[in-house]
């Protein structure tokens, strides 16, 4: 008869054995569980949560240019042109002066620059659209895409204005509209 001790480190050999089949936790390279680990896992566990979610948010549209026209479907539809002395209007058939540059400055927010004037589209505190020919916060506008699949350009420095054209082609005051009204509804095209 074996003794009691004898069977001891038989029993300890078998348990070693099973444990080394049983699966390991597996720790996706994307994402991590806050809650394995140490502080310095949660840390790193963070900072690749808050990258990707950078990444996600947009980030890669800020620098890219896209050259379009603003057409607004008022009246017989127009497209915003920016004139060399500084006059925005619409127009009818597009032509040189209603070619725009759309360029991101921060997530939703854009400049819309006039490529042949060589102006920005700019809203003062009144509600007016001038063309300026220095980047300031006038400059910036939010895009906000609208139920319809038309956008409306809010300024960013006035909140509640947004840019607009008459049914006779005229820029309408930025505090006299809303982005309810079709005058504020235009579609980008190329």
């Amino acid at each position: 008869m074996s003794s009691p001790g004898s069977k001891l480190p038989l029993l300890l050999y078998g348990i070693l054995l099973c444990s080394s089949f049983a699966p390991l936790p597996v720790i996706s390279s994307k994402r991590r569980s806050i809650g394995s680990g140490g502080p310095a896992a949660r840390d790193s566990a963070s900072s690749w949560d808050k990258r990707e979610e950078t990444a996600r948010d947009g980030e890669y549209l800020l620098g890219i240019k896209r050259l379009r026209k603003l057409y607004c479907n008022v009246g017989i539809g127009f497209h915003i042109q920016v004139l060399p002395n500084g006059k925005i209007t619409g127009v009818h058939n597009e032509n040189r002066y209603s070619l725009l540059e759309m360029s991101p400055v921060e997530r939703g927010v854009l400049t819309l620059f006039g490529v042949r004037s060589g102006l920005f589209i700019a809203m003062s505190d009144k509600g007016k659209l001038y063309g300026s020919g220095h980047y300031n916060d006038e400059c910036k506008f939010k895009e906000n895409l609208l139920a319809n699949n038309y956008n409306a350009y809010e300024s960013a420095a006035y909140p509640g204005m947004y840019i607009g054209l008459s049914k006779t082609g005229k820029t309408k005051r930025g505090n006299r509209v809303t982005p309810t009204m079709t005058m504020t509804h235009f579609l980008p095209r190329i």
